[in-house]
Protein backbone atom coordinates (compact mmCIF):
# COMPACT_ATOMS: atom_id res chain seq x y z
CA UNK A 1 0.00 0.00 0.00
CA UNK A 2 1.04 3.56 -0.70
CA UNK A 3 0.74 6.48 1.74
CA UNK A 4 1.31 10.17 1.10
CA UNK A 5 2.37 12.27 4.10
CA UNK A 6 1.74 15.99 3.77
CA UNK A 7 4.85 17.53 5.31
CA UNK A 8 5.21 20.86 3.55
CA UNK A 9 3.51 23.27 5.95
CA UNK A 10 5.33 26.07 7.75
CA UNK A 11 3.84 25.31 11.17
CA UNK A 12 3.31 29.00 12.00
CA UNK A 13 1.36 28.23 15.20
CA UNK A 14 4.41 26.44 16.60
CA UNK A 15 6.83 29.32 16.17
CA UNK A 16 9.55 29.96 17.20
CA UNK A 17 10.35 26.22 17.12
CA UNK A 18 9.37 25.88 13.47
CA UNK A 19 11.58 28.72 12.30
CA UNK A 20 14.44 26.21 12.37
CA UNK A 21 12.63 22.86 12.39
CA UNK A 22 9.81 21.62 10.13
CA UNK A 23 6.74 20.62 12.15
CA UNK A 24 6.92 16.88 11.29
CA UNK A 25 10.36 16.77 12.94
CA UNK A 26 9.09 18.14 16.25
CA UNK A 27 10.18 15.56 18.83
CA UNK A 28 7.84 13.50 20.97
CA UNK A 29 9.96 11.55 23.39
CA UNK A 30 13.16 10.38 21.70
CA UNK A 31 11.96 10.64 18.10
CA UNK A 32 10.17 13.09 15.80
CA UNK A 33 6.43 12.65 15.33
CA UNK A 34 7.15 11.86 11.67
CA UNK A 35 9.17 8.80 12.67
CA UNK A 36 6.30 7.60 14.84
CA UNK A 37 4.00 7.88 11.82
CA UNK A 38 6.42 6.04 9.53
CA UNK A 39 6.83 3.18 11.99
CA UNK A 40 3.06 2.91 12.37
CA UNK A 41 2.52 2.81 8.60
CA UNK A 42 5.10 0.03 8.26
CA UNK A 43 3.38 -1.92 11.06
CA UNK A 44 0.00 -1.59 9.32
CA UNK A 45 1.20 -2.99 6.01
CA UNK A 46 2.30 0.04 4.02
CA UNK A 47 5.39 -0.49 1.89
CA UNK A 48 5.77 2.80 0.03
CA UNK A 49 5.54 6.33 1.41
CA UNK A 50 5.83 9.63 -0.42
CA UNK A 51 6.56 12.75 1.59
CA UNK A 52 5.08 15.89 0.02
CA UNK A 53 7.57 18.52 1.15
CA UNK A 54 8.31 22.20 0.72
CA UNK A 55 9.30 24.23 3.81
CA UNK A 56 12.72 23.13 5.17
CA UNK A 57 12.44 20.05 2.96
CA UNK A 58 16.18 19.40 3.11
CA UNK A 59 15.99 18.69 6.85
CA UNK A 60 13.20 16.14 6.38
CA UNK A 61 15.12 14.47 3.54
CA UNK A 62 18.31 14.33 5.59
CA UNK A 63 16.52 12.73 8.53
CA UNK A 64 14.44 10.17 6.61
CA UNK A 65 16.82 9.24 3.81
CA UNK A 66 15.44 6.55 1.52
CA UNK A 67 13.32 5.04 4.28
CA UNK A 68 15.28 1.80 4.45
CA UNK A 69 15.88 2.09 8.19
CA UNK A 70 12.10 2.10 8.63
CA UNK A 71 11.64 -0.79 6.20
CA UNK A 72 9.92 1.51 3.69
CA UNK A 73 10.43 2.66 0.12
CA UNK A 74 10.40 6.38 0.86
CA UNK A 75 10.35 9.11 -1.79
CA UNK A 76 9.87 12.86 -1.91
CA UNK A 77 7.57 15.10 -3.92
CA UNK A 78 8.45 18.80 -4.01
CA UNK A 79 6.15 21.80 -4.39
CA UNK A 80 7.46 24.79 -6.34
CA UNK A 81 4.60 26.88 -4.95
CA UNK A 82 2.11 26.44 -2.11
CA UNK A 83 -0.67 24.09 -3.20
CA UNK A 84 -2.39 23.61 0.19
CA UNK A 85 -3.30 20.02 1.16
CA UNK A 86 -4.94 18.44 -1.90
CA UNK A 87 -2.98 20.26 -4.62
CA UNK A 88 0.30 18.45 -3.86
CA UNK A 89 -1.33 15.06 -4.55
CA UNK A 90 -1.38 15.90 -8.26
CA UNK A 91 2.44 15.98 -8.22
CA UNK A 92 2.94 12.59 -6.57
CA UNK A 93 4.10 9.81 -8.88
CA UNK A 94 2.89 6.24 -8.70
CA UNK A 95 -0.62 6.74 -7.26
CA UNK A 96 -2.15 3.98 -9.37
CA UNK A 97 -4.13 2.21 -6.64
CA UNK A 98 -6.05 3.07 -3.47
CA UNK A 99 -3.83 5.33 -1.36
CA UNK A 100 -3.82 6.99 2.04
CA UNK A 101 -3.01 10.63 2.76
CA UNK A 102 -2.30 12.15 6.15
CA UNK A 103 -0.82 15.14 7.86
CA UNK A 104 2.72 14.65 9.10
CA UNK A 105 2.13 16.21 12.50
CA UNK A 106 -0.48 14.00 14.18
CA UNK A 107 0.01 11.56 17.03
CA UNK A 108 -2.62 8.83 16.94
CA UNK A 109 -3.31 5.16 17.53
CA UNK A 110 -5.60 4.98 14.48
CA UNK A 111 -5.63 1.59 12.75
CA UNK A 112 -4.66 2.61 9.20
CA UNK A 113 -5.24 -0.88 7.83
CA UNK A 114 -8.82 -0.95 9.18
CA UNK A 115 -9.42 2.48 7.64
CA UNK A 116 -8.37 1.28 4.19
CA UNK A 117 -10.41 -1.91 4.52
CA UNK A 118 -13.51 0.13 5.44
CA UNK A 119 -12.94 2.39 2.43
CA UNK A 120 -12.79 -0.59 0.08
CA UNK A 121 -15.91 -2.21 1.57
CA UNK A 122 -17.82 1.03 1.05
CA UNK A 123 -16.56 1.28 -2.55
CA UNK A 124 -16.02 4.98 -1.87
CA UNK A 125 -14.16 7.57 -3.89
CA UNK A 126 -12.75 8.95 -0.64
CA UNK A 127 -12.96 8.21 3.07
CA UNK A 128 -12.34 10.60 5.94
CA UNK A 129 -11.13 9.32 9.31
CA UNK A 130 -13.18 11.11 11.99
CA UNK A 131 -12.98 11.47 15.75
CA UNK A 132 -15.57 12.66 18.25
CA UNK A 133 -14.70 15.83 20.12
CA UNK A 134 -16.59 17.59 22.89
CA UNK A 135 -16.34 21.36 23.29
CA UNK A 136 -17.51 22.87 26.56
CA UNK A 137 -18.48 26.53 26.79
CA UNK A 138 -17.60 27.84 30.25
CA UNK A 139 -20.29 30.51 30.16
CA UNK A 140 -24.04 30.76 30.13
CA UNK A 141 -25.12 30.82 26.48
CA UNK A 142 -28.00 33.15 25.67
CA UNK A 143 -30.37 32.64 22.74
CA UNK A 144 -32.90 35.32 21.84
CA UNK A 145 -35.65 36.01 19.35
CA UNK A 146 -35.43 38.72 16.68
CA UNK A 147 -36.39 41.39 19.25
CA UNK A 148 -33.67 40.42 21.69
CA UNK A 149 -36.02 38.65 24.11
CA UNK A 150 -34.71 35.57 25.89
CA UNK A 151 -35.73 32.27 24.33
CA UNK A 152 -33.15 29.91 25.81
CA UNK A 153 -30.55 30.16 28.58
CA UNK A 154 -28.06 27.29 28.50
CA UNK A 155 -25.60 27.12 31.39
CA UNK A 156 -22.14 25.88 30.33
CA UNK A 157 -23.32 23.73 27.44
CA UNK A 158 -21.36 20.95 25.78
CA UNK A 159 -21.35 20.52 22.02
CA UNK A 160 -20.36 17.28 20.33
CA UNK A 161 -18.71 17.16 16.92
CA UNK A 162 -17.21 14.62 14.54
CA UNK A 163 -13.96 16.16 13.37
CA UNK A 164 -11.53 15.21 10.63
CA UNK A 165 -8.38 13.52 11.92
CA UNK A 166 -6.32 14.68 8.95
CA UNK A 167 -6.17 11.12 7.58
CA UNK A 168 -7.95 10.17 4.36
CA UNK A 169 -8.12 7.41 1.76
CA UNK A 170 -8.60 8.06 -1.96
CA UNK A 171 -9.06 6.17 -5.18
CA UNK A 172 -6.45 7.17 -7.78
CA UNK A 173 -9.00 8.56 -10.27
CA UNK A 174 -9.87 11.26 -7.71
CA UNK A 175 -6.75 13.05 -8.97
CA UNK A 176 -8.68 13.82 -12.17
CA UNK A 177 -10.70 16.27 -10.06
CA UNK A 178 -7.56 18.33 -9.27
CA UNK A 179 -6.16 20.63 -11.95
CA UNK A 180 -2.40 20.72 -12.48
CA UNK A 181 -0.88 23.46 -10.34
CA UNK A 182 -4.19 24.12 -8.57
CA UNK A 183 -4.11 25.29 -4.96
CA UNK A 184 -6.80 23.12 -3.37
CA UNK A 185 -7.60 21.99 0.16
CA UNK A 186 -8.68 18.46 1.02
CA UNK A 187 -12.01 19.74 2.44
CA UNK A 188 -12.71 21.46 -0.89
CA UNK A 189 -11.74 18.31 -2.77
CA UNK A 190 -14.16 16.26 -0.65
CA UNK A 191 -16.95 18.74 -1.37
CA UNK A 192 -16.05 18.71 -5.07
CA UNK A 193 -16.35 14.93 -5.15
CA UNK A 194 -19.69 15.04 -3.34
CA UNK A 195 -21.01 17.65 -5.77
CA UNK A 196 -19.98 15.36 -8.64
CA UNK A 197 -22.10 12.57 -7.17
CA UNK A 198 -19.18 10.50 -5.87
CA UNK A 199 -19.31 8.62 -2.56
CA UNK A 200 -17.34 10.18 0.28
CA UNK A 201 -17.42 7.90 3.31
CA UNK A 202 -16.34 8.41 6.92
CA UNK A 203 -14.58 6.04 9.32
CA UNK A 204 -15.12 6.88 12.98
CA UNK A 205 -12.53 5.73 15.50
CA UNK A 206 -12.32 6.13 19.27
CA UNK A 207 -8.52 5.95 19.07
CA UNK A 208 -6.15 8.40 20.72
CA UNK A 209 -5.59 11.42 18.49
CA UNK A 210 -3.68 14.68 18.86
CA UNK A 211 -3.07 17.33 16.23
CA UNK A 212 0.29 18.87 17.17
CA UNK A 213 -0.54 22.35 15.95
CA UNK A 214 0.15 24.53 18.98
CA UNK A 215 2.79 24.54 21.75
CA UNK A 216 0.27 23.24 24.31
CA UNK A 217 -0.70 20.42 21.93
CA UNK A 218 2.94 19.48 21.54
CA UNK A 219 3.49 19.41 25.31
CA UNK A 220 0.49 17.13 25.71
CA UNK A 221 1.75 14.87 22.92
CA UNK A 222 5.15 14.52 24.60
CA UNK A 223 3.52 13.51 27.90
CA UNK A 224 1.18 11.06 26.18
CA UNK A 225 3.91 9.43 24.10
CA UNK A 226 6.21 9.03 27.10
CA UNK A 227 3.49 7.25 29.06
CA UNK A 228 2.11 5.15 26.17
CA UNK A 229 5.07 4.55 23.87
CA UNK A 230 4.31 0.84 23.44
CA UNK A 231 0.71 1.61 22.50
CA UNK A 232 1.75 4.04 19.77
CA UNK A 233 4.55 1.92 18.34
CA UNK A 234 3.09 -1.54 18.91
CA UNK A 235 6.16 -2.58 20.86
Amino acid sequence: MHAVILAGGKGTRLRPYTTVLPKPLMPVGDMPVLEVVLRQLKRDGFTRVTLAVSYLAELIEAYCGDGSRFGLDLRFSHEDKELSTAGPLKLVEGLSDTFLTMNGDILTTLDYRALVEHHRREKAAATIAVHRRTVRIDYGVIETDERGRLSRYIEKPEYHYRVSMGVNVFEPWVLDHIAAGERLTIPDLMLRLTAAGKTVSTFESDCLWLDIGRPEDHEKAVELFDSMRATFLGE
